[in-house]
C-alpha cells in the first residue's frame, strides 16, 4: 500500500516508522526544509517538502486512487483541509488526525469518516483498563507500539515503592488499584501485595516487564 503522511511530528514520524516496518511506500509530506533533511537520515521514504494542503503539492504525492492519505499535523483544522483537498485530487482514502473535540461533528458535517482522535482513544483505553476486573493488554491504537499491561504486586514486592521497581524503560507506570481504590502512578507510593499496576508498555518490552514481577 502507498501511503501519504503530511505532517512531520512526532505522531507522523512513528506512524511513517511503523508503515515502512510493515512493508508499505511510504512519502512523507512537510513544509520544513532542516526537518526533512534530518529525517532523511533516519526514514527510508520519498521526502516532499511543501504545504500539505496545497493542491499543487499533493498532486506531487498523488500517484493513483489506491493511495491513503493521513494528515498528522498538530493542528485539527489544517488536517481537515489537507483531507478535503486530497479527497477532490483523488486519493482513495483520506483519514485526518483531530484533536479538538468540537471539530468531530464537522467532520461529520464533511463526510471525514475516517478519523484518527488519539486523545480521546488513550483516555478511552485508560478507563476500560482500570475498570477491568482480570488482568488486561490492551492495544492504544497509536503508533501500534504501545498496550497497556496489567500486572499484580507479588508477595516478594510487598513494601517496595514504584522507585524501588527495575522496570524496561520503555514501560511507565499510569495508575495504581488497590482493590475499590484507583489512584494515578506516584513513584514513591508503597507496593502491596495483591494491588495491581497499571503500565504503558512497549509492545517488544512486555515479556520483559512481566518478568519483574515474575509473572
Amino acid at each position: 500500500m502507498r501511503i501519504v503522511i503530511v505532517g512531520g511530528s512526532k505522531f507522523g514520524i512513528a506512524t511513517a516508522e511503523q508503515m515502512i516496518e510493515h512493508g508499505h511506500e511510504v512519502v512523507l509530506v512537510d513544509k520544513d526544509r532542516d526537518r526533512l533533511e534530518r529525517l532523511s537520515e533516519q526514514l527510508d521514504c520519498g521526502l516532499i517538502e511543501g504545504d500539505g494542503s496545497s493542491p499543487s503539492v499533493l498532486r506531487e504525492a498523488f500517484r493513483d486512487k489506491s493511495d491513503v492519505l493521513i494528515a498528522l499535523t498538530n493542528a485539527s483544522d489544517d488536517n481537515i483541509l489537507t483531507a478535503l483537498v486530497a479527497r477532490s485530487v483523488g486519493f482513495g482514502r483520506v483519514i485526518p488526525q483531530i484533536i479538538s473535540p468540537e471539530l468531530l461533528e464537522v467532520c461529520s458535517e464533511l463526510e471525514l469518516n475516517d478519523t484518527i482522535t488519539p486523545h480521546a482513544t488513550v483516555a478511552k483505553s485508560l478507563c476500560r483498563a482500570l475498570e477491568e476486573d482480570t488482568e488486561v493488554t490492551e492495544d492504544l491504537n497509536l503508533t501500534g507500539a504501545l498496550r497497556l499491561k496489567r500486572v499484580e504486586v507479588p508477595d516478594t514486592l510487598d513494601g517496595k515503592t514504584l522507585a524501588d521497581l527495575e522496570t524496561p524503560k520503555e514501560a511507565r507506570a499510569v495508575a495504581i488499584i488497590d482493590g475499590d481504590t484507583e489512584s494515578l502512578a506516584d513513584s514513591q507510593a508503597t507496593l502491596r501485595a495483591g494491588m495491581h499496576i497499571l503500565f504503558a508498555v512497549d509492545c517488544n518490552k512486555v515479556k520483559a516487564l512481566e518478568s519483574c514481577f515474575e509473572l
